[in-house]
């Protein structure tokens, strides 16, 4: 079954996919218009989702330029559920608080902080708030419209 709204609301099960360690896919907006997408790293304040990755890459440049965004977070253990979540970067977080966050990331999917000889340049945290979302799955929650 599947469930899809419209606006910034987190549904219940994009907020647990986001706590596990699902691994999610970004998918941005080049300059020339194509998509780019990537697997990545998710985490969630229980309102706003959460990726970090560094100034130099492309999906930074992009959502600089473009802020909008699609995020797929897959369930691990049941790769047929899935949130689905269009939206935009709506903050971006530079300094300590980016490399506090992707030890947060590193910690929940790793078991340890993230190597600081893997960053090249400065961590960037990247917010996004939904403006239309699906959740696709097994779950009494994914049924009912009344979940959101």
């Amino acid at each position: 079954m599947a469930a899809t709204q419209n606006g910034p609301e987190l549904h219940p099960t994009t907020v647990e996919l986001a706590r596990g360690a699902n691994y999610g896919a970004i998918t941005t907006v080049l300059p020339s218009g194509n998509l780019q997408n990537h697997y990545i790293w998710v985490g969630t304040d229980g309102e706003r989702l959460m990726v970090n990755t560094e100034v130099h890459r492309q999906k930074s440049k992009n959502v600089e330029r473009d802020p909008r965004v699609t995020l797929t977070i897959r369930d691990e253990e049941n790769p047929y559920r899935y949130a689905e979540v269009r939206g935009e970067v709506v903050e971006t977080v530079r300094g300590q608080e980016a490399r506090d966050h992707i030890d947060e990331l590193s910690q929940k999917y790793n078991g340890q902080p993230y190597n600081p000889e893997d960053i090249k340049t400065e961590r960037v945290t990247l917010w996004i708030v939904p403006n239309r979302q699906t959740v696709v799955g097994p779950g009494d929650d994914e049924r009912s419209p009344a979940s959101w």
